[in-house]
């Protein structure tokens, strides 16, 4: 046994006089953890504020607009109508109306390219462009129009309502415009149409742009044309399933008259 082991002190402690022994040696971590959920919890009632105060903005938006226009909400740069699928159609009903919808967005859309393409057909010189240009004019506000209120409305009343005058009146407006869409198809010169003939001679001449926009003209008329026969169809079953008669139709329209076409009720 050395001098040192003699003189050592078996009761000296290794730790420091500093630190306290009751102490607990988990106290940073679970001040660190305290702090990161404070944090979170802080951050989520931030997001939840943000998330009122947007949901109010369109409460107040949408109250500001029924002020105006009452429920009125389409088209929405100048709301006339009510138009919404998804509280007016019944939800069996909806996939089908909602591509309705988008089908006359489709032809729409196809009626301006088409007037495009004419510009470009008159510009390359081509003969009677200037009739077609007017005519392509015209299909944009008569066509897009007439389209919406004789076809599109009355099978959305249809649905809504589930009335037989509707479904005839929509017959009958949309066979015309399947009529109107081989029409514009085939692309006859001097009809305002850039169809598959004017195409054609377009790239023939060749006018490359008024024959591309020619081209994606006639798609157009291909997709909505084929569309809009695909849903006649299963309207035309569906009006045939659900029983309506030309006698139920003639009794709609003396019981609520031509007023019905403007109300949802």
């Amino acid at each position: 046994m050395s001098a040192s082991d003699i003189t050592k002190n078996p009761f000296a402690s290794t730790n420091s006089l500093d630190t306290n022994p009751f102490e607990d040696p988990f106290a940073d971590q679970t001040s660190q953890y305290s702090h990161d959920a404070t944090a979170a919890r802080q951050a989520e009632l931030t997001q939840r504020e943000l998330d009122l105060e947007r949901r109010e903005r369109e409460l107040n938006n949408k109250a500001e607009n029924i002020r105006k226009h009452g429920r009125n909400n389409w088209p929405p740069f100048f709301p006339l109508i009510f138009h919404s699928i998804a509280d007016e159609i019944p939800e069996a009903s909806r996939p089908l109306v909602t591509r309705l919808y988008q089908l006359w967005l489709v032809l729409f859309g196809t009626l301006i390219i088409n007037m495009v393409a004419c510009i470009f057909i008159l510009t390359s010189g081509a003969n009677d462009g200037g009739k077609d240009l007017g005519a392509s004019i015209g299909y944009i506000f008569v066509i897009g129009a007439l389209s919406f209120l004789l076809w599109y409305r009355p099978i959305y009343n249809g649905y809504m309502k589930e009335q037989a005058l509707y479904y005839y009146i929509y017959f009958f407006f949309a066979g015309w415009h399947l009529v109107f869409s081989i029409y514009m198809i085939i692309g006859i010169p001097s009809t305002g149409s850039a169809g598959l003939i004017r195409t054609i001679q377009m790239y023939t001449r060749p006018a490359i742009v008024a024959a591309i926009l020619g081209t994606i003209a006639t798609v157009g008329w291909t997709i909505q044309g084929l569309g809009f026969a695909f849903y006649y169809r299963q309207i035309w079953a569906h009006h045939n399933a659900a029983g309506h008669s030309v006698e139920k139709a003639k009794t709609e329209l003396a019981s609520h008259g031509a007023k019905a076409y403007f109300t949802r009720g």
